[in-house]
């Protein structure tokens, strides 16, 4: 059979960098990059490789099952569809509708399907929902509301114009962007320099980003929100921010005045672990390029501070006329313009109910993950008895104490779309597992939202799906209507199906593109259609930012709030608590190491561990820590090490470098691969240790409820007896 080439997009992370695949003889054969593609101009990173493997894992489950005792058995789909759909109604019959809870893991945003995934949501009439933006994201999407009216208003890094770049708790030479998506940041970071330009990091780690940087500042953990505050003080003492921008288009500008009156750089340095004179500087060099921008992401949504954190970031782009400017922050203008749409359908729903404790506010209409054990576990009104995961290994990816295993284990129904036995998916009565990414066509409208240059880019199919396989929105959409009252179900459910049948994403998608501001209504027999997309090697350009922040802005008063009244006063107590020592970094009793995370660029959270050319070589799930932090405990680099912390211990292998500050280890997340009844081989092989045991549950975002799991206060110590860490060999065969 002759070799076919097809053009489409490696979904696997938020940049879906474009990527050419070969196949042959039904085998993927070849994935490299694609030059043509508008976004990622031929870039792409080991993991777009791991699709053929993906595709041709026989782990992957390729039809339902049922478990039988302690098996899973093959079951047809018809017959599972309507057990879920009967279980279900059954729990919400005697119990409630918020008796069923749901969680929807970050790859469900990876394609137009995650729509569906709103739908049977909306379906089920819960409020125990759940998803991974509050492990990843909801502290940004806060402060977004909080100062533009709407989450969906989360400022872009204007990167490829920017004169001053400045990288705080994110590492985008290995993720290539998130909630700014820049495929080939490397590339775009070196460019900024090429420009004339200065790039700084500031991270406890000289991670590989560092590496491309002018500048690296090594802020303690949990350190950045005074680093900022000190910041703030010396631009608006030296009188360094740009008047007319606060006075036209803001509010609030007295109130944060008096907030950071006392917040010098000598104040902020002990707290911040970066001296005074350096805060002073990055303060006046940001004020002084001409442009600049400031960008925050996931290391710093994972601290009790997250919400502040983003806040001062936005603020400090605001207040030097660095907001909705070339090259500094911006919003894009998606073929679908998701932003403009959310002015008129707020998201936000901030505390309209909350977790049975009372602690916790729900946010975009759900509750932090952090609670979802204990909805499960304590007794009572409201307590979640059948659970829904879609594209989710909560178990591996949530802090939980351990608990959340006995939880799954207890519920009267448990029905998981997956496409995998996993550390969650395990406890399922049914798993459903939707079509391999390889055999589905999409567009990408969701992240398109958070693009640093609009465009707009078609994925096809690489092979036609088998036959009976569904896609994930299929699932949804049967689910949905499964889950009807009865009499309702009997008089619309075959008519409803039919009607959904005809909805695909991809179809919804086009109508969103046609009213879009690039679309036919608008730009007439001349605008995008889905028709001239599929035509493109590699979708179609739709050019750089463009300041638009006038337009889309949601607050009542059309201006952007600096002092938001909730925010201001969470500022406040965190400066009075560091005037009685009740900082955040302060030392914690029994405990000298604070903990971070740390991401890899041949790994992806917990699902590409199965596939031997993502962890063949040294192992990765390691305690890394400096030289001199390891011989003080009688640590060498390789040896095996129980880490504690004040709810769990884990061991693993130390990795000794000076690339990380003292006092500080990163051990990186989505190890833990121990289970019995998991049906990953490869990973059963490597299992590595699941981080997550060692964070508390309770230590979360101080506003959201976001899990805050850098920072924790752990001890490193030799682990006698330990058995060595299995290693992968470099030879590993690569499936397809």
């Amino acid at each position: 059979m002759n070799a076919t080439t097809v053009a489409r997009q490696c979904t696997l992370c938020e940049a879906h960098c474009g990527i050419l695949v070969t196949v042959e003889d039904l085998q993927v054969t070849r994935i490299e990059g694609n030059p043509d593609d508008v976004l990622s101009k031929g870039y792409i990173c080991p993991k777009a490789t791991a699709m053929g493997g993906l595709h041709h894992d026989p782990d992957r489950l390729r039809t339902p099952m049922k478990k039988v005792g302690t098996e899973f058995v093959p079951i047809g789909w018809d017959e599972a569809i309507a057990e879920v759909g009967r279980r279900l109604r059954k729990v919400r019959a005697e119990h409630g509708a918020h008796a069923v809870g749901m969680y929807l893991g970050n790859p469900a945003a990876h394609s137009s399907s995650v729509i569906y995934g709103g739908m049977l949501r909306a379906a089920l009439g819960t409020n125990n929902f759940f998803t991974a933006s509050s492990i990843d994201q909801f502290p940004q999407e806060f402060a977004a509301w909080q100062m533009f009216g709407s989450n969906v208003l989360m400022p872009v890094a204007d990167i490829d114009r920017t004169h001053r770049l400045v990288i705080l708790g994110a590492n985008p030479a290995v993720s290539n962007g998130s909630i700014t998506t820049m495929p080939g940041a490397r590339d775009r970071i070196k460019a900024v320099r090429k420009r004339g330009g200065t790039v700084v990091v500031i991270d406890p780690r000289r991670t590989e980003t560092v590496k491309l940087a002018d500048e690296h500042v090594a802020v303690a953990p949990g350190g950045d929100a005074y680093l900022l505050l000190g910041m703030l003080h010396v631009l608006v003492a030296e009188g360094l921010v740009d008047g007319a921008a606060v006075r036209s288009r803001t509010t609030g500008f007295d109130e944060l005045r008096a907030l950071v009156a006392e917040a010098t750089p000598e104040w902020a340095a002990p707290l911040a672990g970066v001296e005074a004179e350096v805060i002073r500087r990055l303060a006046r060099e940001h004020a002084a390029a001409p442009s600049a921008v400031m960008y925050g992401r996931i290391g710093v949504c994972h601290q009790v501070t997250g919400t502040l954190t983003h806040w001062l970031i936005n603020v400090i782009n605001a207040v030097t006329g660095n907001l909705d400017r070339a090259g500094g922050q911006m919003f894009a203008t998606p073929a679908v313009d998701a932003a403009r749409m959310a002015r008129r359908v707020p998201l936000a729903g901030y505390g309209k109910w909350t977790d049975r404790s009372g602690r916790f506010k729900s946010f975009r209409a759900e509750l932090p993950v952090a609670v979802l054990a204990d909805e499960m576990l304590d007794e009572g009104p409201g307590q979640i008895r059948a659970m829904v995961t879609y594209a989710g290994n909560p178990v591996l990816s949530t802090p939980q104490g351990g608990r959340l295993d006995e939880a799954l284990a207890g519920l009267d129904f448990y029905v998981a779309v997956d496409m995998y036995i996993t550390e969650t998916t395990r406890h399922a009565d049914l798993i459903l597992p939707p079509i391999s990414p390889l055999e589905r066509e999409d567009m990408d409208i969701v992240l398109s939202v958070f693009s640093v240059r609009n465009s707009l880019r078609f994925n096809p199919r690489v092979f036609e799906p088998p036959v009976g396989g569904l896609e994930d929105w299929e699932i949804m959409a049967r689910l949905a209507v499964e889950i009807l009252p009865l009499p309702v179900r009997r008089v619309t459910g075959r008519a409803l199906t039919a009607v959904l049948d005809r909805l695909s994403p991809l179809r919804l998608a086009s109508a969103g593109i046609a009213v879009g501001p690039y679309g036919v209504l608008r730009k007439g027999p001349g605008g995008v259609t889905v028709s001239k997309l599929r035509k493109t090697a590699g979708g179609i350009d739709l050019g750089p930012l463009l300041p638009r922040l006038r337009d889309l802005i949601a607050t009542k008063d059309r201006k952007v709030h600096l002092a938001p009244e909730l925010l201001l006063d969470g500022a406040r107590e965190l400066v009075a608590e560091a005037g009685r020592g009740a900082a955040v970094t302060a030392p914690a009793d029994g405990f000298d190491l604070r903990l971070i995370g740390r991401r890899h660029l041949r790994s992806n959270n917990s699902w590409l561990h199965n596939l031997p050319s993502m962890v063949k070589g040294k192992p990765r799930c390691t305690v890394l820590m400096h030289p001199d932090d390891a011989v003080e405990r009688g640590l060498a680099d390789g040896d095996p090490a129980v880490v504690s912390s004040r709810i769990g211990a884990i061991v693993v292998p130390v990795e000794a470098s000076d690339e990380i500050r003292r006092g500080t280890v990163a051990i990186p997340h989505g190890w833990g691969h121990r289970e019995p009844g998991v049906g990953w081989t490869v990973a059963a092989g490597l299992p590595g240790a699941n981080v997550n045991l060692l964070h508390d549950p309770k230590a979360t975002d101080s506003f959201t409820g976001n899990s805050a799991v850098n920072g924790t206060w752990v001890t490193v110590a030799p682990a006698p007896g330990a058995p060595e860490v299995a290693e992968q060999p470099e030879e590993a065969a690569i499936p397809g």
